[in-house]
């Protein structure tokens, strides 16, 4: 899920790859076109929520294990609010509606957004 997470949005815009090639070649970096594939239209952050899994996902959970995973997953949070801040910025009201349609990191159906209300399904 990670993986094909970081590819879905340009796995190397990601990683800052097609900046460089593009600042090596001389060609203008132009700016990201807000999009939301597959993944990324049941959650906002499934990047994110890949590594969540992987980090509570163990057959048997040492106390080093649950420290780990309990300030991992509080890192993640703080970062999941400075990255929608900065998104918002980027984006504006298409991130915004965007956040009202789809979960942070849960999947929930019902949050679908429709004529200004937001509706069981």
């Amino acid at each position: 899920m990670l993986l094909l997470s970081t590819f879905l949005i340009s796995h190397f815009e990601l990683f800052g790859l097609a900046q460089v090639f593009a600042r090596l070649h001389g060609n203008v970096v132009t700016p990201p076109s807000f999009k939301t594939p597959f993944l990324y239209r049941h959650v906002r952050h499934p990047i994110y929520l890949s590594f969540l899994l992987a980090f509570w996902a163990t057959p048997v959970m040492t106390v080093g294990h649950l420290l780990f995973s309990i300030a991992t997953t509080i890192y993640i949070l703080i970062a999941i609010q400075l990255e929608e801040r900065d998104l918002i910025r980027l984006f504006g009201d298409q991130y915004r509606k965007y956040q009202k349609e789809v979960s942070m990191l849960i999947p929930l159906r019902w949050r679908r957004h429709s004529a200004g209300r937001t509706e069981s399904t």
